[in-house]
């Protein structure tokens, strides 16, 4: 039986989580993920304020109480003051993975000039890779479309489940050696 992909989603903004308006960040991802992926998933979501002791907090329990084999942030990457997504993600991190905050702003700059200004990470925490997404449904989806070829492999390495997606949404890159039949 394949383990089953466990997906912390996090939304971060101090306007959502306080009701001034409805999140918009977790219903992307959910359907992005429903989109792309076949093998099995479910997610734990959290909707928080702009608070690095809250977002470090959130982190650590994602990773190291729930289980979560990937850990994904959406809000909090720019430069404004109450941006501290990745103070908070490099807080937690026993390692920074700096290729996929440099291929989520190259993803980026292919449609907005602006993406100069995100300072979204890569990280990992025990088994746990850690993501932080911008915040716009349109570009979360552009930068998941940019980057999770690399994500299924980065998971085997860290101990994850074997992921698989579907191919006409993303296609999932592993070297020859690490890929498995396909299921039927």
């Amino acid at each position: 039986m394949t383990e089953e992909l466990l997906i912390g989603l996090v939304s971060i903004s101090d306007r959502a989580s306080s009701g001034v308006y409805e999140d918009k960040g977790i219903p992307a991802l959910q359907e992005w993920f429903a989109a792309a992926l076949v093998s099995p998933w479910r997610m734990e979501s959290r909707l928080i304020p702009d608070e690095q002791s809250v977002i470090e907090a959130t982190l650590i329990e994602l990773c190291d109480t729930a289980g979560c084999h990937l850990v994904l942030t959406t809000g909090g990457t720019g430069p404004a003051p109450r941006d501290v997504t990745p103070e908070a993600t490099l807080a937690v991190a026993h390692k920074v993975m700096p290729g996929f905050g440099e291929q989520m702003r190259a993803v980026s700059l292919k449609y907005v000039p602006t993406a100069i200004l995100s300072r979204q990470v890569g990280a990992i925490r025990g088994k746990s890779l850690i993501l932080n997404l911008p915040g716009q449904p349109k570009a979360i989806k552009e930068t998941l479309d940019g980057v999770f070829a690399a994500v299924p492999y980065c998971l085997d390495l860290i101990g994850g489940p074997y992921v698989e997606t579907d191919e006409a949404v993303v296609k999932a890159f592993r070297p020859k050696s690490a890929q498995r039949p396909t299921r039927t």
